[in-house]
């Protein structure tokens, strides 16, 4: 690819064209106990209050960001992100990864330009991508970050062959929005309580999904052990339960 640039110039900063300031941000319950408070998180001066809030309470990373010891280096202690740079810096800077090691760029500068452009257009909110992108992509990339397999598969690029992914970030759950099958079965793989797993995997990292449940036996039909079907309805309970228990992408954002 060839990437022209359109708001960038060469060898100019994406993040120095707005000018960056400390805001508190807070949520809090009707009743006004605080849910989320994060004091001095750094975001560009133009950005509203509310978008402030959003960034800060639901994509920033909580865990495993290597801190600043005051001396300019990383130090050894880790804690949460706290600035906008870090998290558009994770994602503009992972995309370009992902380009340059499948040969997506036609030049190094044409790679450079892909993170400039992607960079400023965050920054000043011309455009977002979605939240299992904030929340996930380049937290290897930025943070060394692996976390344990959770069932998620990967499609090898050359060969197509699909295996296990080996840990939760190295090839990150980035995708907003699923439709599932389910069989009519009950604790078979694939079945209606392997449903309610496949649904947290995809809650857990901030993504929707949605259920084709038209192989299932409707209320009181006839099972093939004798009795009746419970129906779709006495199902759909459990996973409602399920998803409202699971904080979306590990923050205060529930499942959808």
């Amino acid at each position: 690819m060839k990437i022209y640039r359109k708001f960038t110039t060469a060898g100019s900063d994406p993040f120095a064209s707005v000018k960056w300031v400390k805001r508190s941000s807070k949520i809090t319950n009707p009743d006004g106990s605080v849910v989320f408070q994060m004091d001095d998180a750094e975001v560009p001066e133009t950005w509203s209050q509310l978008a402030t809030d959003i960034m800060v309470s639901k994509y920033f990373r909580r865990a495993g960001v290597p801190q600043g010891d005051g001396s300019g280096g990383t130090g050894l202690q880790t804690g949460g992100e706290n600035s906008a740079r870090q998290v558009i810096h994770r994602l503009a800077g992972c995309w370009r990864l992902w380009g340059e090691k499948h040969n997506y760029f036609d030049t190094p500068g044409d790679a450079q330009a892909f993170y400039d452009e992607l960079a400023f257009m965050m920054v000043h909110q011309m455009c977002a991508p979605n939240s299992p992108q904030w929340f996930n992509t380049g937290l290897n990339f930025a943070y060394g970050l692996t976390g344990p397999a959770q069932g998620h598969h990967v499609p090898d690029p050359k060969t197509g062959k699909v295996t296990l992914a080996a840990d939760a970030y190295t090839h990150p759950q980035p995708h907003a929005c699923f439709i599932q099958s389910v069989d009519d079965d009950l604790v078979g793989e694939g079945g209606i309580m392997d449903l309610w797993v496949r649904e947290a995997r995809l809650f857990k990292y901030g993504s929707g999904t949605g259920t084709n449940f038209s192989n299932l036996r409707a209320e009181n039909e006839s099972l093939s052990g004798g009795g009746k079907s419970s129906g779709l309805m006495s199902w759909l309970k459990i996973g409602d339960r399920a998803a409202g228990a699971i904080k979306s992408g590990g923050t205060t954002r529930r499942a959808a």
